[in-house]
């Protein structure tokens, strides 16, 4: 199944091959790491895999905390702040106990790099802060995702 795998993506025109894992890598819950991971299994040049992956799903997470962003600024303006409630005032309380970096590292194990964001964003988060350490989090976890494909080929082989 491998080598089928590895020479039907061989046979598809360079470009096709990675727009194919940037598009992967573009969709929540299959982000960078499973894009980078399709790749590698695929036999596509790891280097290449996992800077297509993380380009897409950068460009995916951006898209969610510009507009996060906006609508924030927008309900926020002029306006006192609400009361949380009993759920979210949970999740508030997390997030300040963790952090920018804590959640964009350990939060894409629970929720996709898009929806932790725009919730990072909602909670008054800097918004060049979350992108930061999403960007951060997306290339760890696609090298991360890239190496453990690697070494499960090369164990299959």
């Amino acid at each position: 199944m491998l080598d089928s795998l590895q020479e039907f993506t061989a046979s598809l025109p360079e470009f096709l091959q990675w727009f194919g894992i940037l598009l992967i890598g573009a969709v929540p819950f299959l982000e960078s790491y499973i894009g980078s991971a399709v790749g590698i299994i695929a036999g596509l040049n790891p280097v290449i895999v996992v800077a297509a992956a993380v380009v897409g799903n950068v460009i995916s997470m951006l898209a969610f905390v510009f507009v996060a962003h906006s609508v924030r600024s927008k309900v926020v303006a002029g306006k006192a702040t609400a009361e949380l409630s009993p759920r979210r005032a949970k999740l508030k309380e997390r997030f300040d106990r963790y952090g920018v970096p804590g959640v964009s590292l350990l939060g894409q194990t629970l929720l996709p790099s898009q929806i932790t964001s725009a919730a990072m964003i909602s909670f008054g988060a800097p918004k060049n802060q979350v992108i930061l350490w999403q960007i951060i989090s997306i290339i760890m976890w696609g090298v991360i995702f890239a190496v453990l494909a690697t070494l499960g080929v090369s164990v299959i082989r």
